[in-house]
């Protein structure tokens, strides 16, 4: 009988895009559904941004483009990570992708051998462990739980890279959490990397422009300069650009690093289409209103969500400083039955499809990042639906007895 590779069997659909899929069901059958699921920005760019791809469609080469990147695209992310303090890169630093996603698969086939180990923390975003699986590379999971604001400590760190992961994969600002890491943070887990010479570190900083109270970004190569060498930072117009669609990533990192991807990119993509590329230039270096004005919108957006999980007896809400996530710990509500229903809450995920069956709010299960005491909120929906979504999450923890 004719068999697949051992890979397919060890890829899983997202947990989060079933979700979703699920919510857009319900709401096909006619169901009142607020969904809190997907991390979508749902804003779309400046028109300056269709203004680019229509003139690129206009004036379309119909030719290959560069595997790494066109020299207009490469310079614009270059001045865009500059005024996050990340200068000095070239663009034989540099490589795209088909958003950060692809840019994670590819440095994950770049450095990753089969049965080498990546080391994370948890909560995790979910394709982190997908693909680490699918490559038949070893996880070491560094568990961060609510009780510490969901983050990394030195100590926890110190003892994961003693045992020489070829990979170190960190989330700033995190997905699923929302949780930044502060500038003497950072510093002091950049002095446990830079103790430890044989790993690779990766930071997927996609969300690196959503942060919130003043709190600013921060990277290990801010701190340790010197960490340059081994860092590979990822970025992507997803998030910050209200661009999820266009499907457009970067990377910056050693020279060797950024070929790898090259090569890669030249075998798997070949290049980023024309006019996509059109649109993510003007993007990074056209007016930044756009983006800034919804940043400022979703920190309006993260108070009133902590607020209304602060009122819930007994769950736990770390207040996070970035993205557009809340990541409560719901596992009060374990044990417990939802009377009107009569509906018994075993777990986080009996708990979110009661939650979507009763009261028509979709959320994400805390299980999907590796975290089962908790739920993923993502703020991101129309603005009228938000107020009356955490209301119904509300009345469903008073109906729990």
């Amino acid at each position: 009988m004719l068999q697949f590779a051992r890979r397919v069997g060890r890829a899983k659909p997202s947990a989060i895009m079933q979700v979703a899929e699920n919510a857009k069901r319900l709401k096909a059958e006619g169901r009142d559904i607020i969904s809190f699921s997907i991390g979508v920005p749902n804003f779309l760019p400046g028109e300056h941004v269709y203004a680019a791809a229509r003139d690129a469609l206009a004036h379309d080469s119909g030719q290959y483009g560069s595997n790494r990147g066109s020299d207009a695209l490469l310079d614009a992310f270059l001045a865009h990570i500059a005024q996050v303090g990340l200068s000095g890169y070239t663009r034989a630093n540099c490589a795209t992708g088909i958003g950060a996603k692809h840019v994670l698969y590819n440095l994950a086939e770049a450095l990753l051998e089969e049965g080498d180990t990546i080391a994370f923390p948890v909560p995790y975003w979910t394709s982190y462990l997908d693909i680490a699986e699918i490559l038949g590379a070893n996880v070491e999971l560094l568990p961060c739980p609510a009780s510490q604001d969901y983050k990394l400590t030195p100590a926890q760190l110190d003892a994961a890279l003693a045992k020489k992961p070829r990979v170190f994969l960190f989330n700033n600002p995190s997905n699923p959490t929302g949780m930044v890491y502060s500038k003497a943070e950072i510093s002091a887990l950049a002095d446990v990397i830079a103790r430890h010479p044989d790993t690779w570190v990766i930071t997927d900083d996609i969300y690196n422009r959503m942060v919130f109270d003043g709190v600013g970004y921060h990277n290990f190569v801010h701190a340790r300069p010197g960490l340059r060498e081994r860092v590979i930072f990822v970025d992507s117009l997803s998030k910050t650009y209200g661009m999820p669609g266009w499907r457009v990533g970067f990377m910056a990192g050693p020279e060797s690093v950024a070929k790898a991807v090259v090569t890669l990119n030249s075998n798997h993509i070949t290049n980023l289409p024309e006019i996509t590329t059109a649109a993510a230039v003007a993007a990074l270096s056209g007016p930044q209103d756009v983006p800034q004005a919804r940043c400022a919108e979703f920190q309006a957006r993260r108070d009133q969500v902590v607020a209304a999980f602060a009122a819930i007896p007994g769950v736990v809400c770390p207040r996070p400083q970035g993205a557009f996530y809340v990541f409560p710990d719901v596992s009060v509500a374990f044990g417990k039955t939802h009377a009107p229903s009569g509906t018994r809450i075993g777990n986080d995920v009996e708990l979110c499809n009661a939650l979507l069956e009763t009261k028509g709010v979709a959320c994400v299960p805390g299980s999907a990042f590796g975290e089962p005491r908790a739920l993923r909120i993502s703020y991101t929906c129309p603005a009228p639906q938000l107020a009356p979504g955490l209301q119904r999450i509300r009345e469903f923890f008073a109906e729990l007895s």
